[in-house]
């Protein structure tokens, strides 16, 4: 499905191919019939994330089959790609084959592997996922390696860094769409995380698994798996930088989870302990390289307040903690990107055509490789382009989108 298509015509055609009328689908779904139809007439352009996970379990399809985040790339039926082929190879490789010979050890180290992923990292918070695609393969390869001889110091390190390389994997492929692929090689990241020489790589994993989990409507396995891992962080690791980072973050996916079973107040005060937590972070060293550490600040906690905000129908309390954030010069260009979007969404809501359009001018400045296919991206400027009066930019921003000619 391209980003392009609206969502009413991806619920309309999924309700079809499951055989349900409006009205059934209102029943399954518990969704008002009423936004059902104006979905599917396109009088409504977006929905509350937790109407649409209803949506999603109603039509017996996940998440991602009516509104997935960027750029992903749904199964069409074709043949992968050959990148994705060697990436599939990497994660899993053949079963029934002889293991290769570890010829090449000696030129690897920790030191420069712990680069390379940092580095990966850096493509993938940018968009780009071309380029990940063609490198991450052998980044695989040689933490494998490095875990399978050396030293019993030089194995643990390959381990974390098999560990840290398969997390990896498993982010990229949920940006392509491919949860199960994502699931596999984030399992194999939990068992690479066990013989590492890293005791926080478990629960990072664990909150990569909870994301996956919430991209397939399984919020209460989401939910638990997070709240379990950040119980043991705060139990071991809660004295430094890098445990508060990680903690932070299950913390933040165990109330996006909430969040999106609608409880938003559950969620709120969950965020809100997250944001005094990050406080701790400025009296503390930082992490050696924090590429490698979970996304967890002041700035991202307050970035996902914004968004719960607007994805639970509060734009004046989105955009009133919008206008509080000084973003860390950490922040990575995919959380820049959820802000702005969100910014842009909740100017849409109060009617402020003008304001949507400069946070999305902004975006197009910041992250174009990451707005140019975002489904709320496009769904945003459906929106202000099916209005009667079109503010100065948005011409620009539908052609950069594809929308228009």
């Amino acid at each position: 499905m391209a980003a392009t298509e609206h969502l009413g015509d991806r619920i309309g055609r999924l309700r079809r191919l499951a055989d349900l009328t409006q009205e059934g689908l209102s029943e399954r779904s518990g969704v008002s019939v009423d936004v059902v139809r104006k979905l599917e007439q396109r009088r409504k352009h977006s929905a509350r994330l937790p109407t649409l996970h209803s949506l999603a379990k109603g039509l017996g399809v996940e998440l991602t089959a009516l509104l997935g985040d960027p750029p992903g790339v749904p199964s069409s039926g074709d043949a992968d790609s050959p990148r994705l082929v060697a990436l599939r190879r990497a994660i899993m490789p053949p079963l029934f084959t002889p293991p290769a010979e570890p010829a090449g050890v000696e030129r690897l180290s920790p030191a420069l592997l712990r680069a390379e992923l940092a580095d990966g990292w850096t493509l993938y918070h940018s968009a780009e996922f071309g380029r990940l695609m063609e490198v991450l393969p052998g980044i695989i390869a040689d933490a494998r390696l490095l875990a399978a001889a050396g030293t019993t110091d030089q194995r643990a390190a390959g381990q974390a860094a098999l560990g840290k390389a398969l997390q990896l994997a498993g982010h990229l492929a949920i940006r392509l769409g491919k949860t199960d692929l994502a699931l596999s090689a984030l399992e194999r990241a939990y068992t690479a995380a066990g013989d590492s020489s890293d005791p926080l790589l478990a629960p990072m994993v664990s909150n990569s698994v909870a994301w996956a989990y919430q991209r397939q409507d399984r919020l209460d396995d989401a939910r638990n798996l997070a709240v379990h891992a950040a119980d043991g962080v705060e139990r071991e690791q809660a004295g430094t930088a890098e445990g508060i980072r990680v903690w932070g973050g299950l913390l933040m996916s165990a109330a996006t989870s909430y969040a999106r079973s609608d409880d938003y107040d559950t969620a709120n005060v969950m965020m809100r302990t997250a944001e005094r937590a990050a406080g701790r972070l400025a009296k503390l060293p930082p992490p050696e390289d924090g590429r490698l550490v979970s996304v967890f600040s002041r700035s991202s906690v307050r970035i996902e307040r914004v968004r719960l905000a607007v994805q639970h129908e509060r734009p004046e309390e989105a955009l009133l903690l919008a206008k509080g954030i000084r973003l860390s010069a950490d922040t990575p260009p995919s959380w820049r990107t959820w802000l702005l979007l969100d910014v842009a969404r909740a100017h849409t809501d109060v009617g402020d055509a003008e304001g949507a359009v400069k946070a999305l001018e902004a975006l197009r400045r910041v992250a174009p490789a990451w707005m140019r296919h975002h489904t709320l991206a496009v769904a945003i400027v459906n929106d202000l382009w099916s209005r009667s009066v079109h503010p100065a930019g948005l011409r620009k921003l539908a052609q950069f989108l594809g929308l228009v000619e």
